[in-house]
């Protein structure tokens, strides 16, 4: 089968494509006939070496957080049928052997669940990392009440546009700081007001109930604009922001929270009752085959779209 694949530490031209034996699974185990994987953050990090430390200097190593396709085969003790349309992630500990960027997948059968009657493989696979993280942020960390304030920085990402959705379906009034340039966009998606993030500085907008931060920078700043109470989190790490986070833990409730997106089939049940009931839809920005990972990659670096980077493995 075809799997791309990092062959070296560095920039996208890193990736190739191999072919790679089929895997088969085990008991509790389900094989994945991947027909779509998106392009998420700790891909391009663990790509340039960011985490060489947990990854080491063994390659090649695997490419892809999530995928959505079709069950292939089970191993014994699941409830999937061959035939099933499923998303869902890899397996955290697993993720530089098996990935989601590969013709085929062996994940734990609880890592995945049927994907949205009638979603498309592509949009699916656009949601999944995106979408479990916002609602993990959201509703689980942060605890976003209906007509509470939400800021949402770097609104036009793949999960700040879930974000967005997922807030308005919440009852929150919802404040996007992007470029200016999506701002119409982003009021298509629920957005009850939308700043230019190069001209609006933290002390012109709020105060919030809630912030939810994708950028890293400048958390101190949007910290301050925090009712009595308030909460926000940062999927941003980086020095900076994990300088900030430590810093911040003085404040007590306001302090600024960290998260991780691990989802489970129930978590990933929840994400697709809020695509079926409306609440949530995909934004792709653009679709590149599996062959052009590298340009997927490209794009995702050099940011200013709105949405996700998709690659088509394919069938989708």
């Amino acid at each position: 089968m075809k799997a791309a694949q990092i062959t070296r530490y560095g920039a996208p031209e890193a990736l190739r494509i191999n072919d790679v034996d089929r895997p088969a699974p085990g008991a509790g185990e389900v094989l994945v006939s991947v027909e779509a994987s998106s392009v998420n953050g700790l891909d391009t990090i663990v790509r340039a070496g960011g985490l060489r430390v947990v990854t080491g200097r063994r390659f090649p190593l695997g490419v892809g957080l999530d995928f959505a396709g079709v069950v292939a085969a089970t191993g014994g003790g699941v409830r999937h049928q061959v035939g099933d349309r499923v998303w869902g992630t890899v397996q955290p500990l697993k993720r530089y052997t098996a990935a989601g960027a590969a013709e085929y997948v062996v994940v734990p059968a609880d890592r995945i669940g049927p994907a949205p009657e009638g979603l498309p493989s592509v949009e699916a696979a656009s949601l999944v990392v995106a979408g479990t993280t916002a609602l993990t942020a959201l509703r689980d960390t942060l605890h976003l009440a209906g007509g509470e304030r939400l800021l949402v920085r770097g609104a036009a990402g793949g999960v700040g546009t879930a974000a967005v959705q997922l807030a308005h379906a919440m009852g929150a009034h919802v404040t996007a700081l992007s470029r200016s340039r999506h701002a119409e966009a982003l009021r298509e998606l629920g957005a009850d007001e939308v700043f230019d993030y190069g001209t609006t500085t933290p002390d012109r907008i709020g105060p919030f109930d809630v912030i939810l931060d994708t950028v890293g920078r400048e958390l101190h700043s949007y910290r301050r604009r925090l009712t009595r109470g308030g909460r926000m989190a940062t999927i941003a790490l980086s020095a900076s922001s994990v300088a900030a986070i430590a810093a911040s833990s003085v404040h007590g409730a306001r302090r600024i929270r960290t998260l991780s997106s691990n989802p489970d089939a129930a978590m990933l049940r929840d994400l697709a009752g809020y695509v079926t009931s409306g609440g949530l839809r995909p934004v792709v920005d653009s679709v590149y085959p599996l062959a052009d990972i590298a340009s997927a990659h490209q794009a995702f670096e050099r940011g200013g779209v709105v949405g996700k980077q998709v690659v088509k493995v394919s069938g989708a």
